[in-house]
């Protein structure tokens, strides 16, 4: 990997800096030399889960899943609830079985780092979001992708499809979003989306708008088939939007900034209706969701190496994971049952599984 293409998800404040011409020291996203940053841990590839007793009420520890040699990116349960996808800056995809951690299979073909991935709404494929400027389409039952989307002009840094799985959305260090027909492999709209690099983008439950977040600041709604912007969401503040997601219902809008908060904005009036506070989150571009297995919650990963999981409606924290030994950048709760899936980054490099006792 050469210096000057070594920006990813975990350090977008560095990717920033290389924006705005600060100079960046010759080491690897966290500091290490290039030369230290890929060496695999003898005997992690397709190591067996390991198993955790539980010992409390509430979201305790199940699995630990081991395999990537490189920061976890993202982790992303499929829509009927049987797979786990995680994604690393090693490069790679890796197939988990969602219910036991029993690793599948490992997707490879990007020549660089990987910092999201996106589940088809039939589970049968994935998108990926590469350093390496391309969104590849993978068949979960092949080792090869199937399609190689070009056009992006920087580090393609998020995507996801949209509820009727033949559009996928994604955003770029370039600023800019691109709609994408997935059968055709063809992008269908550019839109020069924001002012700095696009941390998220996401559609909402019909398909017919697209939310995007960015570092300068902004939250936009642009409508999917026009490609016109809608609405533009700011803080007064304006902190840098590192995530942002439509909830369930289409409704609200949840946006994490990198002044350790969440807020959850109504789309409709444009007004911020709730806070979240108590996590840390200033330098990583963490990932937040929703919970709505087993009640109504926001869960979010923390630099502090915990989740966290607030009440939606009181706001108030109501449980902190530990566990991991480095910042968790990525969660995902599954979409049937009360499980918790996290990712962290370099000193720790695993994926966890908390389950409901």
């Amino acid at each position: 990997m050469q210096e000057d293409e070594i920006i990813h998800r975990y350090n977008t404040t560095k990717a920033v800096e290389q924006f705005y011409g600060y100079q960046r020291k010759p080491l690897d996203y966290y500091g290490k030399r290039p030369d230290q940053a890929g060496k695999r841990s003898k005997g992690l590839k397709g190591k067996t889960p390991t198993k955790t007793a539980p010992v409390a009420t509430g979201y305790t520890l199940k699995y630990t899943l081991l395999g990537h040699t490189k920061s976890i990116s993202s982790v992303k349960f499929s829509p009927d609830g049987k797979w786990l996808a995680s994604a690393a800056n090693d490069k790679t995809i890796r197939l988990w079985h969602a219910h036991d951690g029993r690793h599948e299979r490992t997707f490879l073909g990007h020549k660089e780092g990987i910092s999201d991935i996106a589940w088809s709404p039939d589970s049968l494929t994935l998108a990926s979001a590469s350093d390496d400027k391309t969104v590849r389409i993978w068949n979960i039952s092949a080792s090869e992708s199937i399609k190689t989307l070009k056009g992006h002009t920087n580090y393609v840094f998020c995507l996801n499809y949209n509820p009727q799985g033949n559009l996928i959305v994604s955003g770029s260090f370039d600023e800019a979003i691109r709609i994408w027909d997935v059968k055709k492999g063809k992008c269908l709209k550019v839109l020069p989306a924001h002012s700095d690099p696009v941390t998220a983008t996401c559609f909402n439950r019909d398909g017919t708008l697209i939310v995007s977040s960015s570092w300068d600041g902004l939250i936009r709604i642009w409508d999917t088939t026009t490609g016109q912007c809608l609405k533009t969401i700011i803080d007064e503040d304006n902190p840098p939007v590192s995530f942002v997601k439509f909830s369930p219902n289409g409704k609200y809008i949840l946006a994490s900034t990198l002044d350790s908060t969440l807020r959850l904005w109504s789309y409709s009036s444009g007004k911020c209706l709730k806070t979240y506070t108590g996590h840390s989150n200033a330098t990583y571009c963490c990932f937040g969701s929703f919970s709505v297995t087993g009640g109504k919650y926001i869960v979010s990963g923390s630099e502090d190496k915990k989740i966290y999981i607030w009440n939606l409606q009181t706001k108030e924290i109501i449980q902190k994971l530990s566990g991991h030994s480095d910042v968790v950048l990525t969660i995902d709760c599954h979409p049937l049952t009360n499980m918790i899936a996290s990712g962290s980054i370099e000193s720790d490099l695993s994926i966890r599984y908390s389950l409901f006792n």
